[in-house]
């Protein structure tokens, strides 16, 4: 991950990590469900948000390194992850 990238999403992670124990202490209090599930969807929205940013810098990093590089394996093995990643990330 790039230099500038993993502070980022290191505080981005850490703010969900509060938020996630926010709900855990609202299901506990009894909160009403509905509040939950807007903090539960807050939060799906919140971890999404870094997996583009990671993926970004992925792009950004790893895969254009690659695709520019001289190794034509590289090149075909950082195709053949980004394309395994997207089919995971579309189930």
């Amino acid at each position: 991950m790039q230099t500038l990238t993993k502070p980022k999403v290191i505080n981005r992670l850490n703010r969900i990590e509060g938020q996630v124990r926010g709900i855990a202490r609202m299901v506990e209090d009894d909160r009403y469900c509905v509040d939950v599930l807007i903090q539960l969807q807050a939060v799906r929205a919140a971890l999404l948000r870094v997996e583009s940013e990671v993926l970004k810098d992925h792009l950004d990093h790893c895969v254009m390194g690659a695709l520019t590089g001289d190794d034509p394996a590289e090149r075909k093995a950082k195709a053949n992850e980004l394309i395994e990643l997207l089919g995971r990330a579309s189930r």
